[in-house]
């Protein structure tokens, strides 16, 4: 049996290729990410200095702006600043804070976005093909089953070392050597299953969004006769932009329930309130608009990170498979 796959591309590969889109693609959207998260935040006035949330378009990760200081930003404290709009909040985050809080947080998202995107996008390219995913066909049920069965496994994976870090930083002067007694200290208070808290929110938005992103990118993909980079950059911004509009409510929910989760210690007794109920809140205080907070940086944002992130994913596999072919010719060329 072969380590390649249908694609003549093996898993190890498919993993350098997904990690090396998540690094481009936080180095081009974390600012996009960190004016959705503030303007998100001013609807939560008792946290929004406390912290925020980064994504590369695919995955979230919290930061606490008490960890901002050093060494992931040399800035510190954070004035309370008030926006009226995405680009109100641009001109101010960089008058105010400099250019570089555009990017704050980045270093602890790309520790927790790399190893996530890997795991996800591999995942995804082999299950779709056990799902039945035919070249060149119109494909439905296959992306939708192994897009999020791929997000459900990735998010499981990484969600007790995001809850573990979170809570970390909550505490003032963590230590990482630490880590042992907290971890005995969450499973004592709130037994195993509490190191997996908020991963419901989190499944309740990036399932749907998961199988709409993936149906979406594949029917457009196979829509063009050409295949290659530019195909897949616009096939991915497409099927982000509408995935994003219809999971909105829940990216919103999703900021809220990671800011509570910040806010806790692993010690709290504290039980987070329902999605259901976060909505309800939100809608009898601030109305339908607020359901859809943040909504057009987050437009803004994840098209383009959709398609920075699957076209590099495209263009190494391109490449992997390519270079997999010349080596295998070369080694069936007889000596002379």
């Amino acid at each position: 049996m072969t380590s390649l796959t249908r694609g003549d591309i093996t898993p190890v590969q498919q993993m350098i290729a997904s990690g090396s889109g998540a690094i481009v693609t936080s180095l081009f959207v974390t600012p996009l990410d960190v004016i959705k998260t503030r303007l998100q935040a001013q609807a939560k006035t008792a946290v929004q200095n406390r912290c925020y949330i980064f994504c590369n378009g695919l995955m979230d990760h919290l930061c606490l702006c008490s960890m901002l200081g050093s060494p992931y930003n040399p800035l510190g404290h954070v004035p309370p600043l008030k926006f009226s709009s995405s680009l109100d909040a641009f001109i101010k985050i960089v008058r105010h804070e400099g250019t570089i809080s555009l990017w704050r947080g980045l270093p602890p998202t790309l520790v927790m976005a790399v190893p996530n995107t890997m795991i996800y996008f591999t995942l995804y390219d082999q299950l779709k093909v056990l799902y039945g995913f035919q070249q060149g066909e119109t494909n439905v049920w296959s992306p939708i089953l192994s897009g999020s069965s791929s997000r459900t496994i990735s998010v499981t994976i990484i969600s007790p070392i995001e809850m573990i870090r979170t809570k970390l930083q909550s505490r003032s002067g963590y230590k990482y050597k630490e880590l042992g007694s907290v971890i005995r200290t969450a499973i004592q208070q709130g037994g195993v299953f509490s190191l997996w808290q908020g991963l419901g929110p989190t499944l309740l938005r990036d399932l749907p969004f998961s199988a709409i992103y993936w149906t979406g990118y594949e029917f457009l993909r196979s829509r063009t006769a050409e295949p290659g980079f530019w195909t897949a950059f616009i096939s991915g911004a497409g099927s982000g932009l509408v995935a994003a509009i219809l999971t909105q409510p829940f990216d919103v929910v999703k900021t809220h329930r990671q800011m509570e989760l910040g806010e806790m210690e692993f010690s709290s007794p504290k039980r987070l309130p329902f999605t259901a109920s976060i909505l309800m809140k939100l809608y009898r205080e601030k109305g339908f608009s607020s359901l859809f907070a943040g909504l057009a940086p987050r437009m803004a944002k994840v098209p383009p990170a959709c398609a920075i992130m699957i076209s590099i994913y495209e263009y190494g596999k391109t490449f992997f498979i390519q270079h997999n072919l010349k080596r295998r010719e070369s080694l069936s060329m007889p000596l002379t």
